[in-house]
């Protein structure tokens, strides 16, 4: 309270008594509450699985169908990515992306996403296209299977079995 009545007073020097900088103070001021976090996610989440089927049903339009299925399939990925960045917050997002476990299909599926769009786009190849999506595709579910434990393990396993 005392802190309170400084900063209103004017009398407030600027230094921190905790330790705590300015982005640091930003941060704190800034964060959501649980619940808040929770529908975050889930409204992300969700436009993110609804970008990616529109764009799969976008898909068998004639003409424009395979940019129109590049773009939403890219959107919503990118969008269900997001979405968890509402539960564990932004930097720590990139943090976990970035680990030693995850870099490579981060990196993979960032690249394919890219590709993806560079080939409806620019480059105006459909089967190139389609691959970079199913690519994209495989590397999000690498990515996200690294988050449950054992459970690449086990997917490495049950190909090993089949095959």
């Amino acid at each position: 309270m005392d802190k309170l009545k400084k900063v209103l007073s004017g009398q407030d020097d600027g230094n921190n008594a905790d330790g705590t900088g300015i982005l640091e103070r930003a941060n704190q001021a800034s964060t959501l509450a649980w619940g808040t976090r929770m529908k975050g996610f889930v409204v992300c989440f969700i436009l993110g699985v609804l970008c990616s089927i529109l764009g799969t049903c976008m898909l068998w339009i004639p003409g424009f169908g395979l940019a129109v299925f590049a773009v939403l399939y890219s959107v919503g990925n990118i969008c269900a990515l997001a979405s968890t960045m509402f539960l564990v917050g932004p930097c720590r997002q990139l943090r976990t992306m970035c680990a030693k476990e995850r870099a490579l299909a981060t990196a993979i599926m960032l690249v394919c996403l890219v590709l993806t769009l560079c080939a409806a786009f620019w480059w105006k190849n459909n089967g190139l296209a389609l691959l970079f999506c199913v690519l994209q595709f495989l590397a999000f579910t690498w990515y996200g299977l690294s988050y449950i434990p054992f459970a690449r393990d086990a997917v490495i396993k049950l190909f090993s079995i089949c095959v």
